[in-house]
């Protein structure tokens, strides 16, 4: 599960895919509607791959809280719409998902935002484990080493020496200066 591409705009209320870079900012596409859309530089946009959640030890990226919410609920929406539930409904799924949060420091809104970016993404297919996740859990499992792909050597380039630009031979000729005199109004 990759997060790096998807964002969170200010004064939107779902989550957005980056389609593309642009000079004053970017083209995202609405997870939820499939719009495509400009947000500028100055909008507040996060990466949710940068966005952690508190614990009593110290902080979890989002996406180990998405991975662990997704095992808990064997890779199904929640059962409740996040927006509506009630906080203790919302805190007891957190407590099954991430045991340590820090009581003090996650509020209900972070909560419902987390339950309801959970299912925006898994909806849009966002939280499947790829391939490679699988992979490496079964060698773990197995106790093999993860293997390491091994890249070609690109083939060696010889430089070539540039030829200096040829010297001006002519030197140009210093434009004589000019004064002026004020002249006395009379």
């Amino acid at each position: 599960m990759d997060l790096t591409n998807i964002l969170a705009v200010s004064g939107k209320p779902d989550l957005n895919e980056l389609v593309s870079r642009t000079k004053s900012g970017a083209v995202v596409k609405n997870l939820v509607t499939g719009q495509k859309f400009p947000v500028f530089s100055s909008n507040s946009i996060s990466q949710l791959s940068e966005i952690r959640m508190f614990t009593t030890n110290d902080e979890k990226p989002l996406e180990e809280v998405f991975q662990n919410t997704y095992n808990q609920l064997e890779g199904k929406p929640t059962a409740f719409d996040p927006k509506k539930a009630e906080s203790n409904e919302l805190f007891d799924l957190l407590g099954k998902v991430l045991p340590d949060y820090d009581k003090e420091r996650v509020h209900v809104s972070d909560t419902k935002k987390l339950f309801t970016w959970y299912n925006i993404l898994l909806n849009a297919g966002k939280l499947t484990p790829s391939e490679d996740d699988n992979k490496e859990e079964k060698h773990e499992e197995e106790g093999i080493e993860k293997p390491t792909a091994m890249k070609a050597a690109a083939p060696k380039r010889t430089a070539v020496p540039k030829q200096a630009a040829p010297k001006a031979t002519t030197q140009a000729k210093a434009a004589p200066k000019r004064t002026t005199t004020a002249k006395k109004a009379i």
